[in-house]
């Protein structure tokens, strides 16, 4: 019979303390400290695992579950891992639970999966099954709180793939805590992280997020787990991002594009498309531009408004890009380019909300400012990328081969970029110029 103690839990941080204190020793913050009582096992040796030889694995090692959505496949790495631990999370009503249960009845006939939930009843994942024309013969539902009963029941389903939706509303029987503390959610997803990987059972988990859109809960819960996702939804856009921003089975940062329809998610193959407005490159002020998301290139188009002040303190606003870097590269515009803008207003804006975490968007966002504050578009159908330094030099970015053959392929006949990016072999159908220097691009872009 294990032997109980009690311990003191922060729930901002999950920080353990023996006494009670009014201000955490870990985070900082005031009264977070929540009495837990702990369950400590008895001290009977565990079952010892013997080792096994790597070539012995080699043969099913790149095994892989698709999905049924090719940019879901994208983000998880090529398909999803058998013993892998995939996190999913996002605002409320964003459609996490709409997109897993599209993959739970997309996922192969002869994988036996159950969809496990403790916030909705099985009625209601009827009614949204009915509504999404959905229908999965091996696919097995539960309504169900207990942790424990959960996995019972995935062992005796002998399913393959489990989803918990929400990984907030399980309760462990070891823990008398509230579900959603610290506590819990660190002990139910340590028992599930167990579980995957001593069976072999793929899981899913849905989190909720705080207001800041981070995961709710400890960090430990992040690391625990083999993969992160996160819904990026714009409300005025119809289209949501799912992002990896942590993967041990594919490249991190991988994004998938998907459309909200009246029949569930859609996926969106050419996402390229859904970041131009058409003509509007054409007008003053925009510029397109070749993003590298995780492990493909991807347009955008980047728009700029520079207008009079109208106060002493002239604003610089971005949307998609770092603020912080757009008052740089204003100085940079200033220093180096000739260019004076300190009695403007200056507003930044990547279209489709999307955010450009790369410097690969220095030279086109300078291009367009000066488009918009001389009222001249740039030349047609002119593509550009490149990182500037403070000197005001171009510098090169990665995979500039492939980010120039995509914009070829999408029809653009001009591209301005750094003169280390430019290939050595021409790329048929698009006209490259190379720059050093911030102002040969600023004299090419309006040649």
């Amino acid at each position: 019979m294990g032997r109980t103690k009690t311990a003191y839990v922060c729930s901002d941080c999950g920080a353990h303390s023996v006494k009670w204190q009014g201000q955490c020793p870990e985070c900082a913050a005031w009264n977070t400290l929540v009495q837990t009582t702990l369950q400590v096992s008895s001290a009977a040796a565990a079952p010892l695992s013997a080792a096994s030889r790597l070539d012995s694995l080699l043969d099913d090692a790149g095994e892989r579950y698709p999905t049924g959505f090719a940019e879901f496949d994208r983000v998880l790495g090529s398909g999803l891992v058998p013993g892998s631990v995939v996190l999913l999370g996002g605002d409320p009503g964003v459609g996490k639970s709409t997109l897993l249960q599209q993959v739970a009845a997309k996922l192969p006939a002869e994988l036996k999966t159950c969809y496990a939930t403790g916030e909705e009843s099985l009625r209601q994942i009827a009614q949204r099954s009915r509504r999404l024309g959905l229908d999965s013969p091996a696919l097995s539902l539960l309504s169900e709180t207990s942790l424990e009963n959960v996995l019972q029941q995935a062992v005796d389903l002998r399913t393959r793939v489990l989803f918990i939706d929400s990984i907030q509303t399980m309760v462990s029987a070891t823990l008398p805590s509230a579900p959603g503390s610290v506590a819990q959610l660190r002990e139910c997803v340590g028992r599930i992280v167990q579980f995957a990987k001593q069976k072999e059972v793929a899981v899913f988990l849905i989190g909720h997020v705080t207001k800041e859109g981070a995961i709710a809960g400890p960090r430990v819960v992040e690391h625990m787990v083999d993969t992160v996702l996160y819904f990026e939804n714009d409300p005025a856009s119809r289209y949501t991002v799912v992002r990896a921003v942590k993967n041990r089975f594919g490249a991190s940062n991988e994004m998938g594009v998907f459309a909200m329809t009246s029949s569930g998610f859609r996926e969106v193959r050419n996402p390229s498309a859904i970041f131009l407005s058409g003509d509007s490159t054409e007008r003053p002020g925009s510029i397109v531009s070749v993003v590298w998301e995780g492990s493909r290139p991807l347009l955008v188009e980047i728009q700029a408004l520079v207008a009079g002040a109208n106060t002493n303190y002239p604003r610089r606003l971005a949307q998609g890009i770092d603020q912080n870097r757009l008052a740089l590269l204003v100085a940079v515009l200033q220093k180096h380019g000739g260019i004076s803008l300190a009695g403007e207003d200056i507003f930044v804006n990547v279209v489709g909300g999307l955010r450009v975490v790369e410097t690969a968007a220095d030279l086109p966002s300078l291009l367009a400012i000066v488009s918009s504050f001389r009222d001249r578009p740039c030349r047609q159908k002119l593509m550009s990328f490149g990182e500037l330094g403070l000197a005001g030099e171009v510098r090169p970015v990665k995979f500039g081969n492939e980010r120039i053959a995509e914009a070829a392929k999408q029809g653009f006949s001009a591209a301005i970029v750094p003169q280390s990016n430019v290939p050595r072999d021409p790329i048929p159908g698009i006209r490259i110029i190379g720059v050093s220097k911030l102002d040969d691009a600023l004299t090419q872009a309006f040649a």
